[in-house]
C-alpha cells in the first residue's frame, strides 16, 4: 500500500490561511493598511469600488520595499517585524506572522507597485491565484501602492457567502475607525464608488475622535489618564448624559492594537454603574500601554484576543481611572467633608453690619373666636359667597353613597390606537379580572384561572402585527410635530440604509440629513406617544444586531422582534380593567399565543382541583 500523507501545495495552503486571515473585504483592507502603518507612513489613501468586491487599493508614503522584498512579502511566514521566537513576546508592531499577503494572493488579483526613497525606480508585481504573472520595474512614487481585485474570484464559495454591499461596507467603515483612531498622527482618506467617505488630517486623538464622529462630540468627552507600574491608561470617555441605546463606540487599544474585551468592557461599565441607566451605553475611546512581555497576542488570528498576565489588577485600575474622571469633572456625584462645592455658590458673604434681623408684625387685637372675622382674615374662602353658606346645612350629602353610571371613556393601550369603549361593571359580564404586581394578570376562567405575564403578550401581539406589515408593506404612519435628528457612526449608518425600506414599512418616516445624520419625521402609528423617535431607533438598531448575530434571523424577522420588544408595555406597567381585557383578547386573536418571542410561556393555567389540593389537610 503506497503512502497516503503528502505535503499541500502553496497555493492550497494558502488558501486554507485566508479562510481565518481574510474572512471578508474588512479582513483584507485592514492587513493592508497595518502593514501601511508599520512602514512608517504618516499619509495613507484608501479606495474602494463595490464595498471592497471590485477594487481595494491602499496608498501609503512609507519606506517602500526593494525587488526582492517586493517578491519575498507574498511568501507564507515572510515577515520583517520578527526573526527569533523570544521576538513574539516584545512586538509592538501591526503584524508579525506573515500570513496575511500570501492568504491575499491567494484568493485574488494582486498588484503591488512599490520604490524605496532612496531608489530610482521601483518594482511592480502581479499575481494572480498565488501565481506570480509579472514582474518589472516601473516608475513610482516613492511608497507602497496595493491593489487587491475580485477578492475571492477563485472561491466562488466564499465568494458566494459575503453579503450585501451596505453590509459589507459597514465592516470596511468598522475597520477604518479603529485603525484611523490608534493612528491620529496619520492622515487618511477613504474613497468609495468615487465619493471621499472620510477626510481625516493628521491631529490629535481628539480631534480624530471630532473628524470621525461629529462636532457634537465635542462637548461630550472628558479624559482619562492615569500611570501605573503595570499599565498606562488614556483616552477619553463620554458623559453620561450622551449615553446612546446602542453599543457601538466603545475601542479598547492595547499598544495601540484595537482589541475585544467583555472583561475590560464590564469594568468601564462598573464605572458608570450610579450615573447611566442600565440599558445605555457610554462611549469610550481608551488606550492601554504595557509591557509587550506580559502580554500574549498570537491567540487568534484576527489578533483582537489578548492574554494578560495580571488582569484583576488592569481591571481594577481602569475602572478606577474611569470612576475619577467621571468625579474629577463634576459629572458623578461627590462627597466633601470640608466643602460641599453645591451649597458654596449659594451663599454670599456680608458684613455683620450689613445683615438686617427679620422682623415679625402681628395683631395683638386679634381673636380668632370672635363673630366679627371677615372673608378677608380667611384667604381661602374669599369670593365664595353662598357657597360657604351651604356648606355648613348639607354637609349630610358628602357622606350619601352615589351611585354610579355607565360612560364613555377614552383610553391607550401602547401599540393600540385609542378605542372608545363603555365601562360598565365587571359584575354584569361576569369576568374577573386583576393586576398583579403590575406584572402579571388574573383572568378567571371556567376550570380555574390564568396568569398572563404581560410584556411578554404584547411583544407576541405587535411582533405578529409588525410581520404582517413587513410582509404587506402597508404600516400606518403618525407624523411627529417636531422632527427629531439622530447622528449614527459610520457602521450604524450604513445599516439604518440597508434597512431603510423595511423601516419605512413599519411606519417610520426616515430620510437622510447630512452625513451620518437622519430625520425621523414618523413613527408607526401603533406606538404610544411616551416614547422618544431617537431612542426607538437606536433600540430598534440595537435589538437588530442583537437578534442577527445571536439568532441569525433574517432581516425582516430581526427587526420585527426588535422593535416588538423595545416598543411592548413592560413589567411594572398598571393597566386598567379595559386595557387588560383588550390585551388578552389580542393575545387570543394571535397565531401562537402560549409562546414568547424567547420561547417561554406567556400564560400559565391553575385548576380548582390545583388549589384545593393545596389546602387539603
Amino acid at each position: 500500500m503506497s503512502d497516503i500523507i503528502q505535503l499541500l501545495p502553496d497555493s492550497v495552503a494558502n488558501q486554507i490561511a485566508a479562510g481565518e486571515v481574510v474572512q471578508r473585504p474588512a479582513s483584507a483592507l485592514k492587513e493592508l493598511i497595518e502593514n501601511a502603518i508599520d512602514s512608517g507612513a504618516d499619509k495613507i489613501q484608501i479606495i474602494i469600488k463595490d464595498a471592497g468586491k471590485s477594487l481595494i487599493q491602499v496608498i501609503d508614503n512609507g519606506c517602500g520595499m526593494s525587488m526582492t522584498d517586493a517578491r519575498m512579502c507574498f511568501e507564507r511566514h515572510a515577515t520583517s517585524k520578527i526573526r527569533k521566537a523570544e521576538d513574539l513576546f516584545a512586538i509592538r508592531t501591526m503584524g508579525f506572522r506573515g500570513e496575511a499577503m500570501a492568504s491575499i494572493a491567494a484568493i485574488a488579483q494582486v498588484e503591488l507597485k512599490s520604490r524605496r526613497h532612496e531608489d530610482e525606480l521601483g518594482t511592480c508585481i502581479r499575481i494572480e491565484g498565488s501565481e506570480v504573472i509579472r514582474q518589472e520595474p516601473v516608475s513610482a512614487m516613492p511608497g507602497t501602492s496595493i491593489s487587491v481585485k475580485n477578492l475571492f474570484y477563485n472561491t466562488p464559495a466564499r465568494r458566494n457567502f459575503l453579503k450585501g454591499n451596505p453590509v459589507e461596507m459597514r465592516h470596511i467603515n468598522d475597520e477604518f475607525q479603529r485603525v484611523a483612531l490608534a493612528n491620529p498622527e496619520v492622515f487618511f482618506t477613504l474613497h468609495h464608488d468615487g465619493n471621499e467617505v472620510y477626510h481625516l488630517p493628521a491631529g490629535s486623538l481628539k480631534q480624530r475622535l471630532i473628524h470621525l464622529f461629529g462636532n457634537a462630540y465635542n462637548q461630550k468627552l472628558v479624559p482619562v489618564e492615569e500611570a501605573t507600574s503595570i499599565i498606562g491608561l488614556k483616552g477619553y470617555i463620554g458623559k453620561p448624559e450622551f449615553a446612546k441605546k446602542t453599543r457601538g463606540e466603545q475601542f479598547f487599544f492595547v499598544n495601540n492594537r484595537y482589541i475585544r474585551d467583555p472583561y475590560l468592557n464590564h469594568a468601564v461599565l462598573n464605572a458608570y454603574e450610579e450615573v447611566l441607566a442600565s440599558d445605555s451605553f457610554p462611549l469610550y475611546v481608551l488606550f492601554i500601554d504595557i509591557d509587550p512581555s506580559k502580554i500574549d497576542i498570537n491567540v487568534h488570528p484576527t489578533k483582537t484576543e489578548i492574554k494578560y498576565q495580571d488582569e484583576k489588577a488592569i481591571y481594577a485600575i481602569i475602572r478606577s481611572a474611569v470612576k475619577r474622571s467621571l468625579g474629577k469633572y463634576n459629572i458623578s456625584p461627590t462627597l466633601d467633608f470640608n466643602q460641599e462645592t453645591g451649597f458654596s455658590q449659594m451663599i454670599t458673604p456680608k458684613a455683620h453690619e450689613d445683615i438686617i434681623p427679620p422682623q415679625i408684625a402681628f395683631n395683638p387685637e386679634f381673636n380668632p373666636f370672635t363673630a366679627a372675622r371677615t372673608e378677608r382674615e380667611i384667604p381661602f374662602l374669599r369670593n365664595a359667597g353662598e357657597e360657604r353658606k351651604t356648606v355648613t346645612k348639607n354637609w349630610g350629602s358628602l357622606y350619601e353613597i352615589v351611585q354610579p353610571e355607565a360612560r364613555q371613556e377614552t383610553f391607550e393601550l401602547p401599540g393600540n390606537r385609542n378605542i372608545e369603549i363603555e365601562n360598565r361593571h365587571l359584575q354584569s359580564t361576569g369576568k374577573q379580572i386583576f393586576q398583579l404586581h403590575n406584572r402579571f394578570i388574573i383572568s378567571q376562567i371556567k376550570s380555574g384561572f390564568m396568569l398572563i405575564d404581560q410584556q411578554s403578550a404584547h411583544e407576541r401581539i405587535l411582533y405578529e402585527r409588525f410581520s404582517q406589515q413587513l410582509e404587506s408593506r402597508q404600516g400606518a404612519s403618525q407624523q411627529s410635530l417636531f422632527p427629531q435628528t439622530i447622528t449614527l457612526n459610520g457602521a450604524d449608518f450604513e445599516l439604518v440604509k440597508d434597512l431603510l425600506p423595511d423601516i419605512q414599512s413599519l411606519g417610520f418616516q426616515i430620510r437622510e440629513f447630512g452625513k451620518n445624520t437622519l430625520i425621523i419625521e414618523g413613527i408607526p402609528a401603533d406606538i404610544g406617544p411616551n416614547i422618544s423617535e431617537v431612542d426607538m431607533l437606536e433600540h430598534l438598531i440595537e435589538g437588530f444586531k442583537n437578534n442577527q448575530s445571536a439568532l441569525k434571523l433574517n432581516k425582516r424577522d430581526s427587526l420585527a422582534r426588535a422593535l416588538a420588544r423595545n416598543t411592548a408595555i413592560k413589567a411594572g406597567a398598571a393597566l386598567s380593567s379595559e386595557e387588560m381585557n383588550i390585551l388578552i383578547d389580542e393575545l387570543f386573536g394571535c397565531e401562537m399565543p402560549n409562546i414568547s418571542l424567547s420561547g417561554k410561556p406567556i400564560i400559565s393555567t391553575f385548576t380548582i382541583e390545583e388549589l384545593i389540593q393545596r389546602f387539603e389537610k
